[in-house]
């Protein structure tokens, strides 16, 4: 089976768990056989050398290598030169980036070789997106197309005009989940099109599933679940760190949007801290509510107990967990949430939203409605102060994990591609 796939991030440009989740289903899909060609937007040219980009809600640039992780035999990658990232604004985006290298020009909406000028519109860069998809759908020779998330949808949809091929919409996340109700009508309409147009369309979650039956009116029998996975592996343990006079870390691990719910996460913390003193609280990740985030926790008095990383990856991520008692997903709507499992992998125990696709999956980890602040909170505190109800939860939630495979993952996927062709 041949696969042309349509993305827009991967390992290691990651802003959120899609090139993570983009990273183990191809993996596994090569490692049944699969033959991928991966679309891949990035920005800075073919060549070697760095970039910068302005994390949205950051002041702080973080470099970019140029090219992404060492795929698996039978993954090639196809760049091509765009922007695109659906954290933190859908309108003017050209000011998120700085580019180190090259200074492109003015190109005209129409042309596909070069970045928009800045200033652009996300939707405008999707549509080009598109005409560059059609381009490379005459030059690739596949069996199925494989689509990402709403930024893919209209490469995806060209690529099935010029092709005649079938279309898959992988959906990782809804406009609903992003923006609440608040939502870009545009975006919502290119999710629709989307919807409607593929051949099938796969699901991260029966959670997610439910919502694009709801809100956009599709054929449950046109969907079907494939929950995401965990990396594992003996390189995946708890990696003990040494932290400030031994006290007690809570992390957030995530975008600072609406979306995750990092208000809700500081209003337990406050609670949490007037019962067990000796804890801190670490925020790592940043978004458009970074900057709101920091004024509401200095209006609570809590700047010495609630740290704030900025965006982290890599070892970074890797040592928080390692410092961590316990990690947190208070999201108000997440399809699905790798983090958590992450974290169990590692030895973390959990709480989950209830509101989040990963509780589909897992059976050992304590479940909170995102609103309900006391009940997070009650949570918290039993987590830091029962020994023993930590050693159960970390023992169990090994015990899921394992059962959590990204070759399982791939392997339902590929019964979708043989269900369409």
């Amino acid at each position: 089976m041949r696969v042309l796939m349509f993305g827009w991030e991967y390992p290691p440009h990651i802003s959120g768990g899609l090139g993570t989740a983009c990273y183990g289903l191809t993996q596994g899909l090569a490692r049944l056989g699969t033959e991928i060609v991966f679309v891949l937007p990035r920005f800075g040219g073919n060549g070697g050398g760095s970039q910068k980009a302005l994390i949205p809600g950051s002041p702080v640039p973080m470099e970019l290598t140029a090219d992404p992780d060492p795929p698996a035999a039978g993954v090639r990658f196809r760049p091509v030169e765009f922007i695109l990232t659906p954290y933190g604004g859908y309108g003017r985006y050209g000011a998120l980036f700085t580019i180190g290298r090259k200074d492109f020009g003015k190109p005209n909406r129409h042309t596909v070789d070069g970045p928009p000028e800045s200033g652009g519109d996300m939707v405008e860069e999707a549509a080009r997106y598109g005409l560059a998809a059609a381009r490379i759908a005459k030059e690739e020779p596949f069996d199925v197309i494989h689509v990402h998330d709403w930024m893919a949808v209209q490469a995806g949809l060209e690529a099935k005009r010029v092709s005649g091929r079938p279309c898959i919409y992988h959906v990782h996340s809804l406009e609903f989940d992003r923006s609440g109700e608040a939502i870009d009508q545009r975006v919502y309409e290119l999710e629709r099109r989307g919807l409607e147009s593929a051949d099938h369309v796969v699901s991260v979650s029966h959670y997610t599933k439910n919502r694009i039956v709801e809100r956009y009116g599709i054929d449950p029998g046109k969907i079907t679940v494939v929950h995401n996975a965990v990396e594992q592996g003996p390189e995946r343990r708890h990696l003990p760190a040494n932290k400030p006079g031994g006290r007690k870390i809570v992390l957030f691990l995530g975008r600072i949007t609406f979306q995750k719910g990092p208000d809700y996460f500081i209003e337990a913390a406050a609670k949490v801290q007037a019962c067990v003193p000796g804890t801190d609280f670490v925020m790592a990740g940043t978004g458009d509510l970074m900057p709101r985030m920091i004024e509401k926790v200095a209006a609570l008095g809590l700047g010495k107990h609630i740290h704030f990383t900025g965006f982290i990856d890599g070892a970074g991520v890797e040592r928080m967990y390692g410092m961590s008692d316990l990690y947190v997903l208070p999201s108000v709507s997440e399809p699905f949430g790798i983090a958590p499992l992450e974290a169990m992998v590692r030895g973390v125990p959990v709480i989950l939203s209830k509101q989040s696709g990963v509780s589909e999956v897992v059976r050992h980890a304590l479940r909170v409605d995102f609103w309900d602040v006391h009940e997070m909170a009650s949570k918290m505190i039993a987590v830091l102060t029962r020994p023993a109800l930590v050693k159960e939860m970390t023992r169990r939630a090994r015990e899921d994990v394992l059962l959590i495979r990204w070759d399982d993952a791939a392997a339902d996927i590929l019964s979708v591609y043989r269900k369409v062709c």
